[in-house]
């Protein structure tokens, strides 16, 4: 099955009131269609801009620097909301799954969450990952690529009483998560492949990277 096909059903549960009560799905597709209509994924960095250069700690603490994984090649970066979004889980399973291919093209992968260490630690250990998840307090790398967004007072409370108290989880109050997004960065610090997708139930096909690897590791040759 593919990430469309398990992101779909996943939806259709939500939708049709199977996971939660109407006034509960109401309001979570209105958060999601104000952020779609603010524009913001439209102003976030694209394919052509140069990425801002990072340094930030993974889930046990080691300090990783894009710098140093790109001198060994490109870097394939995922933004998620944490390990409390059932669709961000099935997107990381599905990166797992293309791992190797990944990192046959010659490219390394590391996906960023604003979430504390221990959170990052759960959410490998049960999705499987081999690769890092790096710590992103406060959002401020999210927000330098322009995905980083407040989430609406009532949505805040409604997570809450869903025990999921962002405060909580993020080790911080901003109440700002970043907007899932994928990019692909070249050796010379420029986005190569850019989604980012405000409606976080929508996610590409992690597959969808390799042909830009493919093109990236040709050009180095």
């Amino acid at each position: 099955m593919s990430l469309k096909e398990k992101l779909d059903a996943m939806r259709a549960d939500k939708d049709e009131g199977r996971l939660f009560p109407p006034d509960v799905v109401a309001l979570m597709h209105k958060s999601t269609a104000d952020l779609v209509a603010s524009g913001q994924a439209e102003r976030a960095l694209k394919a052509g801009d140069l990425a801002p250069s990072l340094v930030l700690p993974d889930a046990n603490g080691a300090l990783v620097s894009s710098q140093d994984l790109l001198a060994q090649g490109p870097l394939v970066l995922t933004f998620y909301r944490g390990v409390w979004c059932p669709y961000c889980n099935l997107d990381l399973q599905a990166i797992e799954g293309v791992a190797l291919r990944i990192r046959a093209l010659g490219a390394s992968l590391a996906a960023v969450s604003q979430q504390t260490p221990p959170n990052s630690r759960k959410s490998q250990a049960e999705n499987n990952l081999s690769f890092p998840i790096l710590n992103d307090k406060g959002g401020e790398t999210a927000a330098a690529f322009g995905i980083r967004f407040r989430l609406p007072d009532d949505l805040l409370e409604l997570y809450k009483r869903l025990k999921v108290d962002l405060s909580i989880i993020n080790g911080e109050p901003s109440g700002t998560l970043p907007m899932p997004a994928r990019y692909v960065i070249g050796q010379d610090g420029v986005i190569a492949y850019a989604e980012v997708n405000p409606d976080y139930t929508r996610r590409p096909e992690p597959d969808e990277l390799l042909p830009v690897l493919e093109r990236l590791l040709k050009l180095a040759a």
